[in-house]
């Protein structure tokens, strides 16, 4: 029983949630969308309501209130991973590209073209697939990440005059404090979003074997928001229905917009941000470990600086900025941050210690 309370209230949440998007956009065709899932959560509210013995009024918690809240003020899109977290179906509809491989691309909801066609149900969701770039922009920021605190933390220290035993130290001991911190913050946060994300998914299972009907037309709705006809949206999805497994995974990709083949691992992305933040915390510290302390700040600004630019220059590859420019950026940064603590540092003068 408060099993089906739960989901009831998660139900008119989600109809709630939906009509304030109806309300914000701006966009008449996704509009319409949004307020016709809004009415299929109702509906789907109403089926559960008879599970009850007593049907409890609805108030929107003070989540709901503050997404909508943030809704009016930056708009859907800016909220779409929130209205996802909540349960609000059609979020994907935020996310169309065009598939240059696909034969036919039907209007997207701003009348561009974008939603490519599906021609079979293998097609359906195809395009939310996830590649190892997501690991690898991952991997470049945490590099980033270390190289600039440990190299701005040995600057510090180097500025207030003290001995290269003394920088070596705390550089390590920054090496290890961010490292630990970083990694136990990517193992909560992996661990709780997969959470969040299996909990949706086995909520989705649910409904569809309770209602698969209806589950098959808020699909048929979605499909129709990006210019499919209503009657190939509808075959679609009831022949999309008919296996149970299939429509599991379609309807996790575009009701809420999530990869169920990807849902990420939260050891896998501890570790990669663990060594990843090491390999660039540790490359100021090089010239203390080598034993050449006495231009090791010298040797350590090179190596940062060259490291910062080749950082940058890998960066562009995810924004499509020059390379060059890129790498020139991320030098000039780091750099006016190194240079900054350094003065900082020399503030307080350790010689005298």
């Amino acid at each position: 029983m408060e099993d089906t309370l739960a989901r009831w209230r998660s139900e008119k949440a989600a109809a709630y949630l939906s009509n304030a998007v109806a309300r914000a956009e701006s966009n008449p065709t996704r509009a319409k969308l949004f307020g016709d899932l809004a009415a299929a959560a109702e509906k789907q509210a109403g089926i559960l309501a008879k599970d009850l013995k007593q049907t409890p009024s609805f108030a929107p918690s003070m989540r709901s209130k503050i997404t909508v809240l943030l809704i009016g003020m930056i708009g859907p899109r800016a909220m779409r991973h929130v209205l996802s977290a909540s349960k609000v179906r059609g979020v994907s509809t935020y996310r169309c590209k065009v598939t240059p491989a696909a034969p036919k691309t039907a209007k997207g909801a701003d009348g561009t073209e974008g939603h490519p066609w599906p021609t079979s149900v293998e097609d359906v969701g195809h395009r939310h697939k996830t590649y190892a770039s997501g690991t690898l922009r991952a991997g470049v920021f945490g590099v980033n990440d270390g190289l600039v605190s440990n190299t701005c933390l040995v600057m510090g220290v180097a500025g207030a005059g003290t001995s290269s035993h003394i920088i070596l130290l705390t550089g390590v001991a920054g090496l290890l404090a961010g490292a630990f911190s970083m990694g136990a913050g990517e193992f909560i946060s992996m661990l709780s979003q997969k959470e969040m994300f299996e909990f949706q998914i086995a909520q989705e299972k649910d409904e569809l074997e309770r209602y698969p009907k209806e589950e098959a037309e808020e699909l048929a709705l979605i499909y129709k928001a990006r210019g499919i006809p209503l009657k190939e949206a509808r075959h679609l999805s009831n022949h999309l229905i008919e296996n149970p497994e299939k429509a599991l995974d379609v309807l996790t990709r575009e009701e809420l917009g999530l990869n169920p083949d990807d849902l990420g691992s939260p050891v896998g992305a501890a570790i990669s941000s663990f060594l990843m933040f090491s390999s660039g915390a540790c490359l100021p510290l090089i010239p203390y470990v080598l034993g050449y302390a006495d231009h090791g700040i010298l040797i350590a600004s090179v190596i940062s600086g060259s490291a910062l630019f080749c950082v940058g220059a890998a960066l562009s590859l995810f924004s499509g900025r020059n390379a060059f420019l890129g790498g020139a950026r991320m030098l000039a940064i780091g750099s006016a941050a190194a240079v900054a603590t350094y003065f900082i540092g020399s503030l307080f003068d350790a010689t005298g210690v």
